[in-house]
């Protein structure tokens, strides 16, 4: 273990410290949640990175999801050609790639990952994975079923995950409104796991996995963050009990495959739209920042650059410090790091990618740790989704939403930052899993 491995594993705690700090009661610590939350997140990660069958397991799942995705982009070049064609590949027959175009490349793929979610839902393969997940979080955690199976949801899926308890959301606590706020915004959704795949495989040929390896952690994650912030004062009524996920079945294995498009449909249009809304308004925000900011460096004679990410990322370097980033890179990934909160993590992947091919990032521990840290939907964008999803199915609870939203919204990102830590603490150079 070297000095950078010490400080990751540290920084666990150092995280796990400052949600306490935030806490709304500190005087109400569930223990076993935080003991056990932590104990999973280190057994999972020794699991995959220090056992040799662990390690034989998670080469075996990012192969399967590399050849998997492979398959989905069939679809894509038979409608879009060339556009379809990724950087410097060319097609049978003979024509070149016309660059990076991401609206033809990456996202289209969300549907094929849709239609796949939906098909495992009719053959029971995804409600079996979620109630045994659910049923370990319930039972050494000791917090409720439906919070927990929500939380197991939400390592497969995204905001259609609080589906799977809607009858028991108008009596949840706000606790565990917090949980499945958190636990939606801490992890990632298969449909999108594409996305990230598509950005760093190149510099990171095992990311699949890496990417399910980091979803699987933020989920004790997030509950740890949620309970530490919003602890449980309250008594659930589905506490310590075992229930099954609430979904309808498709009436055969066609029609799960067809609506599960329709609904990978929607989600590409809803994140084509937020892309689009969120980076104008961004870069109309630093617009004003940095004539603002101008006047001021004039003022003070300062040469501070003014930006919504200068300002997050200055927000982000301690915390890229704790997760063992060597300090030569720790300011650019503070940067993608603090520009995921208002830009979502489809450009902070992008920037990271960008960061490792160009040499930006002297480390490979760097591009690891960030790839890690930036594996959820912690960002305003995704809260404004979840609220507004969750809102929909329970509309009496819009207004305890509305008072956790920006809490959960902090817990989500310091799980995605714990996450990161975990990965920096297992981190070595020599290993296969870990190479750039």
């Amino acid at each position: 273990m070297n000095i950078y491995n010490l400080v990751s594993f540290l920084g666990i705690f150092v995280i796990v410290a400052f949600a306490w700090g935030c806490s709304r009661n500190r005087g109400i610590i569930n223990r076993r949640v935080v003991f056990w939350g932590v104990a999973l997140q280190l057994l999972m990660a020794g699991f995959i990175f220090l056992v040799p069958v662990g390690a034989k397991f998670f080469l075996f799942v990012n192969n399967v999801v590399v050849t998997v995705l492979d398959s989905a982009t069939a679809g894509t070049k038979f409608v879009f050609g060339r556009l379809a064609l990724p950087l410097g590949s060319t097609n049978e027959a003979g024509e070149s790639s016309l660059g990076n175009i991401l609206a033809f490349q990456a996202l289209p793929t969300i549907i094929f990952f849709a239609s796949l979610v939906g098909a495992l839902y009719y053959l029971r393969v995804m409600p079996f994975l979620i109630r045994g997940f659910a049923a370990v979080f319930t039972k050494l955690m000791r917090i409720s079923g439906a919070e927990s199976l929500c939380v197991a949801s939400n390592i497969f899926v995204g905001v259609e995950s609080s589906l799977v308890i809607k009858p028991h959301l108008k009596e949840m606590t706000l606790s565990e409104l917090t949980t499945i706020l958190t636990a939606g915004m801490g992890t990632i959704a298969s449909t999108v796991l594409a996305l990230y795949v598509f950005f760093l495989q190149d510099q990171m040929p095992t990311i699949a996995g890496h990417l399910i390896s980091a979803s699987l952690l933020s989920a004790p994650a997030s509950l740890v963050m949620s309970k530490l912030l919003v602890p449980e004062t309250e008594t659930p009524l589905t506490l310590g009990m075992s229930i099954k996920p609430h979904y309808e079945r498709d009436e055969n294995l066609i029609m799960s495959v067809i609506n599960g498009a329709n609904s990978g449909l929607k989600l590409l249009g809803g994140i084509i739209t937020l892309l689009i809304a969120f980076l104008g308004l961004l870069a109309l925000v630093d617009l004003i920042l940095g004539w603002l900011g101008g006047i001021v460096n004039t003022w003070f004679g300062w040469e501070m650059a003014w930006s919504v990410k200068s300002i997050l990322s200055f927000c982000a370097y301690p915390f890229t410090l704790i997760l063992g980033v060597p300090p030569e890179d720790a300011l650019a990934v503070a940067k993608v790091i603090g520009e995921r909160t208002v830009a979502t993590e489809i450009a902070s992947y992008q920037h990271l990618s960008q960061l490792a091919a160009s040499g930006v990032l002297k480390n490979p521990r760097s591009v690891i740790v960030a790839s890690y840290a930036l594996c959820g939907f912690a960002h305003i964008a995704s809260l404004a989704i979840f609220m507004g999803g969750i809102g929909a199915l329970a509309p009496s609870r819009l207004k305890d939403l509305s008072r956790i939203g920006f809490r959960a919204l902090l817990a989500a990102t310091l799980a995605c930052l714990m996450t990161g830590a975990v990965a920096g603490a297992f981190y070595t150079s020599g290993s296969v899993l870990f190479s750039p």
